[in-house]
């Protein structure tokens, strides 16, 4: 594989040129008209120009995208994640057109981008299952019945759902039929899809997820669990590996059961497994996602391997030549997803131009990042702007040098999750391990993280009138 095309933007299309180019392989970028000027454009060997701002007409248009990797002599193309990263028809054309799709085949994504195929898939492997119904359901009357059976709470979810869409709780029997309704609506918007499933509310459940990687060889690894309990909306903010709650007899267990995912539907390549966990530490499989992840670099710290290249390495054929039993997990990484998002306005997109833009750098600090000073965030994309990732001997040191991070970390001219995370990091429930899916609705207030910002603007002006009154001392003594 002499050349790759990265079908994506920003940060992640960044961190896989960087890989390709360690590995001696060629790049191209994609653009659309308004990220003409980006870092990944900037980064990448050879660029080409695929259509207007929004996605779909530009990262969204496979035809468009194949046509410039076979004009451009591509061998293979790496997806990131989001955009096409999980279309199996897009794999498909890769396949069609002889070029190396660098992730699962086709068949596997279709699958596992099912829900309910999914579950079909991995029955045969006992694996542990949230209870509820392995079809779809579009009577309400029916999911009345399945809430009388599984006990309510219940969880409305659309079948080719994701981040959190289509998705509805119901803890009284009378809202079943109004939420029910809401979710097909939501989910034939956002999916084209109208299909649902019921089955139980997990309560204070914890989101853990295993990273798994395998070959065409029948090998397949895990690279051990992330916490991804800290979110917003149902997606992500904060994450970790490892998790803080795991026992080894545990990690072991769901680390097979990750395994046995990804062989029930002939995997190949680097993808996630997704489990829910009770409060009783019980797990239960919720998903596979068939890509790389935004939260892969806190897998690659502890673990020691660099996912993308070995993604690229099974792509081109090779066999893995790493054992599970060589894998160990090596101190504590964290990361906090930088998003343009105002923590105080309910996390809402902040539009803007970055005034000032200056990372935090030392030992230990990571920062995958896709913006530079001076330029304007797009409105057409999702708004994150990198991902600040710290490494520690222990899940304490990695947090205070996440919160030394934070605060190294200037953005002037837009709103960030930075704030927001510092809030959690400090955060006693974050600290002791103590949380689940729910933290931001338990815990955090705008209202809190105002009054922080108060406290620490307050005790900023002390300190400055101490050293001025000092200075001023100073200044009076005479010769």
């Amino acid at each position: 594989m002499k050349k790759i095309l990265v079908a994506n933007r920003g940060e992640i299309a960044i961190r896989v040129m960087r890989t390709a180019k360690k590995m001696g392989i060629k790049t191209v970028a994609v653009f659309s008209e308004v990220d003409r000027n980006a870092p990944h454009v900037k980064y990448a060997d050879e660029a080409a120009c695929i259509g207007p701002a929004p996605s779909n007409q530009s990262y969204l248009k496979g035809d468009k995208i194949i046509e410039v990797a076979k004009l451009l002599d591509v061998d293979g193309i790496h997806p990131g994640y989001g955009f096409l990263s999980e279309n199996a028809d897009f794999a498909k054309l890769c396949e069609k057109n002889n070029i190396t799709f660098i992730g699962p085949r086709s068949k596997a994504i279709k699958m596992m981008g099912d829900k309910l195929a999914a579950k079909d898939a991995v029955k045969d492997y006992d694996i542990p299952m949230v209870p509820g119904v392995d079809h779809a359901v579009t009577d309400p009357k029916e999911a009345v019945e399945i809430a009388k059976q599984i006990g309510l709470p219940i969880l409305i979810k659309a079948a080719a759902g994701g981040g959190g869409k289509g998705m509805r709780v119901v803890e009284q029997e009378k809202d079943i039929e109004s939420q029910m309704n809401r979710a097909i609506s939501e989910a034939t918007s956002a999916f084209g899809d109208g299909s649902v499933f019921v089955e139980k509310y997990v309560t204070s459940p914890r989101h853990i997820e295993i990273q798994v990687m395998a070959d065409s060889y029948g090998n397949i690894l895990h690279f051990f669990e992330r916490e991804c309990s800290v979110q917003r909306r149902h997606q992500k903010v904060v994450e970790e590996a490892p998790s803080a709650i795991l026992t080894p007899e545990l990690r072991k267990r769901m680390g097979q059961a990750a395994i046995d995912v990804a062989r029930s539907c002939d995997y190949l390549g680097a993808g996630t497994v997704e489990f829910l966990m009770d409060a009783e530490h019980n797990f239960y499989f919720l998903e596979m996602n068939t890509r790389l992840q935004v939260e892969h670099p806190v897998s690659e710290w502890i673990s020691g391997v660099d996912l993308v290249e070995l993604q690229i390495k099974v792509a081109r054929g090779e066999a893995l030549d790493i054992k599970q039993e060589d894998l160990k997990i090596n101190g504590h990484a964290l990361e906090l997803r930088v998003y343009a998002e105002d923590p105080m306005n309910d996390f809402l997109p902040s539009v803007g131009n970055l005034e000032v833009y200056q990372l935090p750098e030392g030992e230990n600090i990571r920062v995958d990042n896709g913006f530079e000073e001076g330029m304007d965030i797009p409105i057409y994309y999702d708004p994150m702007l990198s991902k600040l990732i710290t490494y520690g001997k222990t899940r304490s040191e990695a947090i205070e040098l996440m919160i030394k991070a934070i605060d190294n970390y200037h953005v002037k001219g837009v709103q960030t999750t930075l704030p927001f995370g510092r809030f959690v990091c400090e955060h006693e429930a974050f600290r002791s391990g103590n949380f689940d899916t729910h933290f931001v609705k338990n815990y955090y207030s705008p209202i809190l993280l105002e009054e922080r910002h108060k406290a620490e603007a307050k005790i900023a002006a002390q300190i400055a009138l101490k050293t001025y009154f000092k200075e001023q001392k100073l200044l009076r003594v005479p010769n």
